[in-house]
């Protein structure tokens, strides 16, 4: 082996790798303390789900992580899986399982380098500084290969980032964009900054859903870090599993998982909760990012009106504009949240098939579906909230 040569490792547990040298990859900006940039390939997001039993055997997520060395030094890696199913991943390509298995072929199991159950973009391709382009190419060459070998069908890379994707072609990669809505930040001193940039009919709109949802009965409280107490996740427990048996038939992570987070990750989460008699009611679960506050799970056992936006939405405002954040995530689709301030943004995916002519026909697909994509985005935009002046100023 040549002194520069670079070795692919694929590894079954994340303790094989260990937890320096995976951050030192996913976020080195965090090292010497505060919020990662991406707060779902830290390792200790990672390592939760497979701890908790939220992915591995019988889940449809069997975890397959790369990792790439040089010179005795780990330089990039990544979060792949063996997926059993295309659940969890909000990219959709089920009409691609199924012509593929029309065709007398077998789709699943599929490759997927991704966060499992998180439409968050971010890199996927993990590389350590100074080693962005050598440690890309290596992972993606090395995922290609560990399709080819093992006969899979495909290869997959969701919300990764632009540059990534931009990259994509190069690396044999085909592209695939998609669309969420988030809010963007613009040095807003305080809510009302932020509403002084609506037109006057949406800006009325929000104050009044904002009375409507403060009438439920009670108080609303946002929790972080120390602040969060045992008995707050057994009612966020509460909440996501009806919101997952109602959205996905079951949820995707366990009881041991919201514990686990208790202990490792309450650093990162923002909870914000309803209680009506001392009594949890509602909540919303956020992680924090460095430059951005994450929506992602939201449940309630009681019907408030206008409440379900106060939590998610609203309150997710006022502490991104508070903690000086770039933007709020509030997740996978819901074009009600236009409205509300959050204009859509392209989301990202690479895509390998296996077949060359199946390739040859999504690619077809894909640059259809870009265009349709570019040209929802900009009318959605048109339709948003702001002001006229303000939406020429983004634009």
């Amino acid at each position: 082996m040549s002194e520069d040569e670079i070795t692919i490792t694929r590894h079954s547990t994340l303790a094989s790798i260990g937890q320096e040298d995976w951050d030192s990859c996913a976020c080195p900006e965090a090292l010497n303390g505060g919020f990662p940039e991406d707060p779902f390939t830290t390792y200790r997001f990672l390592v939760a789900l497979e701890d908790s039993g939220s992915i591995g055997p019988g889940t449809g997520w069997e975890a397959h992580y790369l990792t790439a060395e040089q010179n005795g030094q780990m330089i990039a890696c990544a979060p792949l899986y063996a997926k059993g199913h295309s659940q969890g991943e909000y990219i959709f390509d089920h009409n691609w399982a199924h012509a593929w298995e029309r065709a007398g072929g077998r789709y699943y199991p599929k490759l997927q380098i991704a966060v499992p159950f998180t439409p968050v973009t971010g890199r996927r391709f993990l590389t350590r500084s100074g080693f962005e382009d050598v440690g890309l190419q290596a992972l993606a060459q090395g995922a290609i290969q560990l399709t080819r070998q093992n006969g899979l069908s495909s290869l997959h890379a969701t919300f990764c980032s632009r540059k990534e994707w931009e990259r994509g072609p190069d690396l044999g990669l085909m592209q695939r964009s998609s669309q969420q809505f988030h809010w963007v930040n613009d040095g807003y001193s305080n809510f009302d900054a932020f509403l002084t940039s609506l037109s006057s009919r949406k800006r009325k709109n929000i104050r009044k859903e904002r009375a409507t949802a403060s009438d439920f009965g009670g108080q609303i409280v946002a929790l972080t870090g120390d602040d969060i107490q045992p008995h707050h996740w057994d009612a966020i427990w509460e909440f996501y599993q009806d919101t997952g048996a109602r959205k996905w038939g079951q949820p995707y992570l366990t009881r041991a998982f919201f514990d686990i987070a208790h202990d490792n990750l309450r650093d990162d989460i923002l909870l914000i909760i309803a209680l009506r008699d001392d009594q949890p009611i509602a909540g919303a679960m956020n992680f924090i990012g460095r430059s951005a506050l994450y929506g992602r799970y939201w449940g309630c056992s009681e019907h408030h009106p206008c409440l379900h936006f106060e939590l998610c939405y609203y309150r997710a405002m006022d502490f991104a504009i508070a903690r000086g954040l770039q933007r709020v995530e509030a997740g996978a689709q819901g074009e009600h949240k236009l409205a509300r301030g959050y204009l859509p943004v392209n989301t990202y995916s690479l895509h390998w098939m296996a077949d060359a002519g199946f390739a040859e026909a999504v690619q077809s697909y894909l640059l259809a579906e870009r265009d349709a994509v570019e040209e929802d985005i900009e009318i959605l935009t048109r339709y948003g909230p702001f002001r006229k002046a303000n939406v020429e100023e983004q634009e």
